[in-house]
C-alpha cells in the first residue's frame, strides 16, 4: 500500500512537471549593453583613476518564460552578453584610450510579476544571475590586442565565473516585450585579493524580446 502511494505520488508531481513545462513561453531578445567595470582595493578606486567609463556592446539568446500565477512567472534566458569597460589612463608618455572587451555566456534566474494598467502590461523582474567568460581582449591605443586570459592563476587576467543581480522592468504588448535591466555584479574577478582588490562586472542593459505562439 505504502509503494503504490509512493508511486502515485512520484506521478502526481511528473504529470505536474510535465504540465508546467507544458505552459511555458519561448522567445528570442536582443538589445544594446553599456557596461562598466569597479576595479578597487580597500584603499582606492583605480577604475576612477583609469577613468573608465560605459562601453557599448550587445546582447542576444533564447528565453523561457512559466507561470505560477496570473501575475507571477519565473523567467531565464541563455545569452550571449558583452561586458567589460572603456577607460583613458596615463601611460607616462601621455593620454592612452583603451578598453576590455569580455563575452558572457549569461543565466538570468528571475522571478517576474506582472500588473495591468489600462490594457498595458507592466512588468517587473529580479533575480539572480549567473554568467561565464568565453572570450575577451584588452585594447590600447597604438598597440597590439591582447587576448583576455581566463583562469585562477597568476599569469591569468579574470576568472571566469561571475555572479550577481538582476534588476528588470518593461512593458508586454502581445507577443513583444520591451524591456531595460540592470546587471549587478558581487562576483569578484581578481585572480589576486591582496588588501581587499576586486573586479566587478555592472552593464545597463535596453531589449526588445518576443514570445513565440503569444497573442
Amino acid at each position: 500500500m505504502k509503494n503504490t502511494v509512493k508511486y502515485l505520488i512520484i506521478v502526481c508531481l511528473l504529470g505536474l512537471s510535465v504540465n508546467t513545462f507544458a505552459q511555458a513561453t519561448f522567445g528570442v531578445k536582443a538589445g544594446l549593453n553599456l557596461s562598466n567595470m569597479v576595479w578597487e582595493d580597500d584603499d582606492y578606486t583605480y577604475s576612477d583613476e583609469m577613468n573608465f567609463t560605459m562601453r557599448p556592446g550587445f546582447h542576444f539568446g533564447p528565453t523561457m518564460e512559466l507561470p505560477i500565477s496570473e501575475s507571477i512567472s519565473f523567467e531565464t534566458a541563455l545569452l550571449l552578453s558583452t561586458m567589460g569597460a572603456k577607460a583613458e589612463f596615463d601611460n607616462g608618455e601621455g593620454t592612452t584610450k583603451g578598453s576590455v572587451n569580455l563575452l558572457y555566456l549569461n543565466l538570468p534566474l528571475t522571478a517576474k510579476i506582472k500588473i495591468d494598467v489600462g490594457g498595458l502590461k507592466l512588468f517587473g523582474a529580479l533575480g539572480p544571475y549567473l554568467g561565464y567568460g568565453i572570450s575577451g581582449t584588452f585594447k590600447a591605443d597604438g598597440e597590439s590586442d591582447e587576448d583576455v586570459k581566463w583562469g585562477s592563476g597568476d599569469d591569468d587576467d579574470f576568472k571566469p565565473f561571475d555572479a550577481g543581480a538582476h534588476f528588470g522592468a518593461g512593458l508586454d504588448i502581445k507577443s513583444f516585450e520591451i524591456g531595460v535591466a540592470y546587471d549587478l555584479g558581487l562576483a569578484n574577478l581578481a585572480v589576486s585579493t591582496d588588501n581587499g582588490y576586486k573586479e566587478l562586472n555592472r552593464c545597463f542593459a535596453i531589449s526588445l524580446g518576443y514570445k513565440f505562439g503569444k497573442k
